[in-house]
């Protein structure tokens, strides 16, 4: 069958798969603070010696990017930032209670939200606060994300000389007429100056984020941006797919669909892109990302050890995935637990002593399995079962495997070349509460 072909097939609303079930799918009724409390503890017992990764979130922003599907809160106001923190730590404390001992960070990321909205010495306070409670592997990845129109020399000193390494740039496009669209400013003068200061202090990994299926996107100006950026040489790239969601972020109708590029047209940025970033020399290393051979994630991906979580993709795997902060999901491996998604519920039950989780799903052991199959079709392009492939996920698997999508025989299922550019469509077969709780509303973004 022709791309083209393929990619109207495969054009249907579909999970990124960060976690497995999705949070639209989580069985609230099956869950309780106590539980999942519960959770974490034997989970951080059982795997004591990998250590944990720790995300926390900081939603601020000074201004909405239009396009942005984050949980963000929109301020000029900077007084917010130490109350939050201490918020922060707070939550950190209560964690660090149940845990029982100074939990090993294999991994920390500061993700947004605008991370460095906040002022330098802020986010040395926080990561200080944080590191004191806990002790930091040697071979701990810490990472944060950054706008470039407001990242300061200050952010990124004190920031490396707290062991943050690694820095993702936020892009999405140079073009100035999609930025206007958007909402969102920055010009290759900023992002050379950041990234150029970061890698003379010793940074040594720099990702930049992209997004493709803006409004007003089209192949010319996007191919513009990308040999902007292969000029710059980022280590690894994050190519990601619009995800327009309005009836979930309002502020994405400051567009309408007709500024879009959909179908077809959507899927040629695509494919320029990933041409581009391969014939610039970076590797396809899973959905979406991209890198050079000198970046960890590629050797990961080489190595097969590639993980994958609510972070995204990562080199690191850890069993145990605490998130502090608004909105912030946490993985126990056997549960997961998501804070109030509003700062005023999150700060009301921080300072009511209250462990701030929301919601939450415990997995069953269909769950597991199902989640084990789509983390290896993700991460490693392909799954195993121990017995033969049961009927019914045969029974989806063929429509693919004629498309070219994946091979398969009784056990064992393999993504093709092509496939990877279908992959959540692949990852689909195993997500059986989405299988049989259809719902008629639209839960996802686009595939493509």
């Amino acid at each position: 069958m022709m791309e083209a072909s393929l990619s109207q097939k495969y054009n249907v609303s579909a999970p990124r798969y960060t976690s497995y079930p999705t949070v639209p799918y989580w069985d609230h009724d099956s869950f309780s603070v106590a539980k999942w409390t519960k959770v974490i503890s034997e989970t951080y017992i059982s795997h004591a010696d990998e250590g944990i990764s720790l995300y926390i979130h900081l939603p601020y922003c000074e201004s909405l990017c239009t396009y942005c599907g984050c949980n963000t809160r929109i301020t000029k106001n900077h007084r917010v930032e130490g109350p939050y923190i201490t918020a922060l730590l707070k939550e950190w404390a209560m964690y660090c209670d149940i845990l029982g001992s100074k939990p090993k960070i294999k991994e920390l990321h500061l993700g947004g939200g605008t991370p460095t909205f906040f002022s330098a010495a802020n986010l040395a306070w926080l990561v200080e606060g944080i590191l004191k409670n806990a002790h930091v592997a040697k071979d701990a990845q810490l990472s944060f994300e950054a706008h470039p129109a407001n990242t300061t020399t200050d952010h990124l000193e004190t920031l490396y000389n707290l062991g943050f390494k690694r820095l993702s740039l936020g892009i999405q496009d140079f073009d100035p007429k999609v930025q206007v669209m958007i909402n969102r400013f920055q010009t290759p003068g900023q992002v050379s100056r950041v990234a150029n200061y970061a890698r003379l202090l010793g940074y040594n990994s720099i990702n930049f984020d992209l997004i493709y299926g803006l409004p007003g996107q089209n192949v010319e100006g996007l191919a513009e941006t990308i040999n902007k950026v292969i000029q710059l040489k980022p280590d690894r790239i994050a190519f990601y797919s619009y995800a327009h969601v309005p009836w979930l972020k309002p502020g994405q109708r400051h567009f309408t669909e007709k500024d879009l590029p959909v179908g077809d047209e959507k899927f040629a940025l695509y494919q320029k892109g990933r041409e581009m970033l391969i014939d610039g020399g970076f590797h396809d290393v899973g959905m979406d990302h991209f890198a050079l051979k000198n970046d960890s994630l590629y050797q990961a991906s080489q190595a097969k050890s590639l993980h994958r979580n609510f972070m995204g993709y990562t080199d690191q795997h850890t069993h145990l995935l605490i998130g502090l902060g608004v909105s912030s999901i946490s993985d126990g491996w056997n549960g997961f637990a998501q804070n109030p998604r509003t700062v005023e519920a999150y700060l009301s039950r921080i300072s009511e002593g209250m462990i701030p989780v929301e919601k939450g799903h415990i997995l069953t052991c269909e769950d597991l399995e199902n989640r084990k199959h789509i983390l290896g079709i993700m991460c490693r392009e392909k799954t195993y079962f121990k017995n033969e492939i049961p009927e019914h996920i045969s029974d989806r698997l063929w429509p693919l495997s004629e498309d070219g999508l994946i091979v398969f025989d009784k056990n064992t299922i393999q993504l093709t070349h092509l496939g990877k550019s279908y992959i959540r469509n692949v990852c689909m077969v195993f997500d059986e509460r989405l299988w049989t709780k259809q719902v008629e509303n639209q839960l996802f973004s686009s595939s493509i």
